[in-house]
């Protein structure tokens, strides 16, 4: 073993201890590797091209029944595990006002075999079992393990006869399609909101009419920007255009700052290869999630080798209305905040065309004027979770060309980064004093 021992450094046990540099760079790798949880519950960094946890997520393992189930709370993220078969339960405790939101993304293995209709559902019930809501999301025609995510609500109305009462509710998560499932656990992350009720009654009905065409592409160079691996990594970005690389398999995440009033538009664009021949079905996947992180709206298309575009449908410009419609694609556009732009190509592309990376080039487009959204009647949980910062709606012009918000975007991805950044900057001052002093 090489030993640093000098005089000055050797401790009082006779073992030898590193300098000052050395000692902080082992604690940059401890620190890089290890993810703290609450409770003192510590987990090992995801590896590289995986999904990316919540830092702050704290381990919890649902109950088989609703009689021993841990409690979430609103403004927390968990993490824990969903076994092959069985339902979980995890209770929470609503108040007699509030939206409550809860999402469940669950991440299988990387070489797990999958079939289209398996992935994840969740319910939100009441004491006495009746069902509040419940949605479910399958890895689709392409069986390409990625993160997929179900979300359901708790919502308060004035006509409301189910759900409306303050107390005891269940959140139930499960896979699918069981029977043809993996046989090992996934990961499953957790998310529980909270969003008060407005402070004066507006609208009960969703707008009838809103514009549903698609605007022409916005053209111009791309800025690069590397896409986040998980809901909590996303990078941010706005309008214009933004290259990155992806390689099969693997699970991009961007988030949009989008306004009260603003529409969202986005097309993803896959780049051609001269490797191999043949069709990967449902290669590009492109999904709109809200800030919430139920999908809005999803788009595939399959791949030969040729250039391929995957452009969303349009959705309504966001409006607290939207929340009384039918139909995903306009009840999730219900509220301002980071809407979440994921972008996943097929494992099975890397059968017929080779590992990549292939070149990625996403479009956006915010349409439409910003306006006032609701006068909430109390605090989001987390706060300020359906509403934008100042720098965010600086950085969302009324219109304009391609990349003319970069600038601005630049500053919020970096500032986006977390405290990781800010940590290794730290230390690097720590080792500057500790350079001084020892001088």
């Amino acid at each position: 073993m090489v030993r640093w021992c000098t005089a000055r450094r050797r401790v009082r046990s006779g073992r030898c201890r590193p300098p000052v540099p050395v000692r902080l760079a082992a604690v940059t790798v401890v620190l890089a590797t290890v993810s703290v949880l609450p409770g003192g519950a510590a987990l090992a960094a995801d590896p590289p091209g995986g999904y990316a946890f919540a830092r702050d997520a704290q381990w919890i393992e649902g109950a088989s029944g609703a009689a021993n189930a841990p409690s979430l709370e609103p403004g927390r993220t968990y993490r824990g595990p969903l076994p092959r078969t069985g339902t979980l339960h995890y209770r929470v405790e609503l108040d007699g006002a509030s939206d409550t939101y809860v999402s469940a993304t669950a991440v299988p293995g990387e070489g797990d075999e999958l079939t289209a209709v398996d992935g994840v559902r969740l319910s939100v019930e009441d004491a006495d079992g009746g069902t509040c809501s419940s949605d479910s999301a399958s890895f689709g025609a392409a069986r390409s393990p990625r993160p997929v995510t179900a979300w359901g609500v708790r919502a308060v109305s004035a006509g409301g006869t189910r759900c409306q009462d303050a107390g005891t509710y269940y959140v139930t998560v499960e896979r699918s399609r069981p029977q043809d499932s993996p046989p090992d656990p996934w990961d499953l992350e957790l998310t529980v909101v909270s969003e008060p009720p407005p402070a004066r009654t507006g609208a009960t009905r969703a707008p009838e009419a809103w514009d549903s065409a698609s605007p022409g592409p916005l053209t111009g160079e791309p800025a690069h920007r590397r896409g986040g691996g998980g809901f909590a990594e996303a990078t941010t970005v706005g309008q214009g255009a933004w290259s990155d690389d992806i390689r099969p398999g693997q699970t991009l995440f961007y988030k949009v700052p989008v306004d009260w009033g603003r529409q969202l538009y986005a097309a993803a664009e896959l780049g051609g290869t001269d490797s191999g021949s043949g069709y990967t079905t449902g290669a590009l996947r492109l999904a709109l999630h809200n800030p919430v992180r139920g999908e809005v709206v999803d788009a595939a298309k399959g791949y030969t080798g040729r250039g391929v575009t995957a452009a969303l449908a349009p959705a309504p410009p966001v409006a607290y209305a939207n929340r009384y419609a039918t139909g995903e694609r306009v009840t999730g556009m219900r509220f301002a905040g980071d809407y979440y732009l994921v972008v996943h190509l097929a494992a099975q592309v890397a059968d017929t065309f080779g590992e990549g990376p292939f070149p990625l080039v996403l479009r956006l487009r915010l349409g439409g004027t910003a306006q006032t959204g609701p006068e909430y009647a109390g605090k989001s949980v987390p706060d300020g979770l359906f509403e934008l910062s100042a720098l965010e709606r600086q950085a969302a012009p009324a219109g304009g060309a391609a990349g003319e918000d970069d600038a601005a975007m630049t500053v919020l991805a970096v500032g986006g980064i977390g405290g990781g950044s800010v940590l290794l900057a730290g230390l690097g001052v720590w080792t500057a004093v500790a350079r001084r002093r020892a001088t």
